[in-house]
């Protein structure tokens, strides 16, 4: 007959706490599918915008889009940028496509400014991926700092 026996302590796992002990074991096996891994995150719109006394300047980048697709609204001092991105991807094997991606989507982006904006006068360019507005301010729509009493 044989006797296996062990000493119990009942204080041994209260010795050595450790609150996060499983916690990393649980992550251990979730992985993404490979459809998610694969794809890429959405473009975003980064912009820099400065100031001078006279206008606005604005650079967003923007690549990889038409200048068609990009549509810039103005009103009063809110400003929004717009853009409709298109991305098409095939990979072909011996002549065969074997795969194929697409990707239609919107971006967008809006701000608002400290003056208003004259619009008749407002300007936008895009070169090499750089969209560049200026955005000349609105004569007599200066901000004025009141003095609390």
């Amino acid at each position: 007959m044989s006797r296996n026996l062990m000493r119990f302590n009942p204080f041994g796992d209260l010795s050595r706490f450790e609150p996060m002990k499983n916690f990393e074991e649980m992550f251990k096996d979730f992985r993404l599918t490979p459809s998610w891994g694969a794809m890429e995150a959405e473009p975003r719109i980064k912009m820099d915008v400065t100031e001078n006394d006279n206008a606005y300047q604005v650079k967003a980048d923007i690549p990889g889009v038409n200048k068609e697709d990009i549509k810039v609204t103005i009103d009063g001092n809110h400003v929004a940028i717009s853009v409709e991105v298109k991305k098409e991807t095939e990979e072909k094997k011996e002549g065969n496509v074997i795969r194929s991606e697409r990707y239609y989507g919107q971006q967008y982006r809006s701000f608002t400014l400290a003056q208003e904006v004259d619009d008749a006068k407002a300007e936008a360019k895009y070169n090499n991926g750089v969209l560049e507005l200026t955005l000349p301010k609105k004569p007599g729509s200066s901000s004025k700092q009141l003095t609390v009493s």
